[in-house]
């Protein structure tokens, strides 16, 4: 029987068995299908490397490519009461929250953060839409408050990426109090004088849009993102019309005057950092790692020479 087993078993066994491989090592752009190395496309900012196509990044590998050195620290939020309707579908909100928590690694659908950009020092925040479509729920409005609370004290700008699907469903009236609730923390930042900057990314809809995502001092977009209140579907279902080509993207509203600029995410630092120091009255950043040289100090102009009279003939 030994032949059999040292012999026949692993022969049989490696004819038969498969080598698997990683099923996270490529992903499929969504736009033009092509097959991207994970390495490559999380060094392009999970931008397609052939046809620029934005994909959804996490709020953390945002901030480790929007902060200096990756270094940002964490703004604790306060948490609100779990479950406060009991609210059950198909699944209770409990476990349903359990899921999303297992699958993203986050507490919830947006992170706070303070650091610095171009050594311009500001507070971030930033949706996560893998985490139940970003929805706006209480949550989502502790942060935005804490976010604003943390730059009025530290006197820092408010940077806000959006990205959601519109308001949490399992939280009924209460996610809706959160667009007041919101408002109301924007102005505080207004009312101290401070810059408050929005990034909308693809998607952000519903009560999102319709409060804290469309009151920034400056409303930039990434290419293509859908911007809306209600989506182009329902829309053409109400009024019976066909809508024009590329309505509610970005680049749409741009056009229309809803938005300042489009930028690609590769550019959005640089474009961050100009537009947070020009909001402060501040010089523009300085490339590179080094400081800027100090400035030369002025010299005094030198003393004319004295003029050298020609030497007498001695008698």
């Amino acid at each position: 029987m030994n032949w059999i087993t040292n012999y026949v078993r692993p022969r049989i066994n490696s004819i038969f068995s498969r080598r698997e491989t990683p099923e996270n090592l490529w992903q499929k752009c969504d736009e033009c299908g092509t097959m991207l190395f994970h390495r490559e496309l999380a060094d392009n900012l999970n931008v397609c490397t052939a046809c620029g196509h934005h994909m959804a990044i996490t709020p953390r590998a945002r901030f480790a490519a929007l902060f200096d050195g990756g270094i940002f620290t964490e703004v604790k939020v306060p948490e609100p009461k779990a479950d406060p309707l009991q609210f059950r579908d198909q699944k209770k909100y409990p476990e349903r929250m359990k899921a999303a928590q297992k699958s993203t690694g986050e507490k919830e659908a947006m992170l706070v953060a303070t650091g610095e950009i171009g050594r311009t020092p500001i507070v971030a925040a930033a949706q996560d839409f893998s985490f139940m479509g970003g929805s706006m729920g209480m949550y989502v409005g502790n942060a935005i408050i804490a976010a604003a609370q943390e730059a009025v004290k530290l006197k820092r700008p408010l940077i806000l990426f959006s990205a959601a699907g519109g308001a949490r469903m399992q939280e009924g009236i209460l996610s809706l109090m959160q667009m007041p609730r919101t408002t109301v923390a924007v102005e505080m930042v207004k009312e101290a004088g401070l810059p408050y900057i929005v990034v909308l990314t693809h998607p952000t809809t519903g009560g999102v849009t319709a409060s804290y995502a469309m009151l920034g001092d400056v409303q930039i977009a990434e290419p293509n993102a859908l911007i809306c209140f209600a989506g182009p579907r329902v829309i053409e279902q109400t009024i019976r019309e066909k809508l024009p080509e590329g309505f509610q993207r970005a680049e749409y509203l741009l056009d229309h005057g809803m938005l300042d600029r489009v930028t690609k995410r590769t550019q959005m630092r640089d474009e961050l950092i100009s537009i947070t120091r020009m909001l402060l009255g501040l010089s523009p950043a300085v490339k590179g790692e080094l400081p800027a040289p100090p400035p030369a100090e002025p010299q005094a102009p030198e003393a004319p020479a004295a003029e050298t009279q020609p030497a007498r003939p001695k008698a």
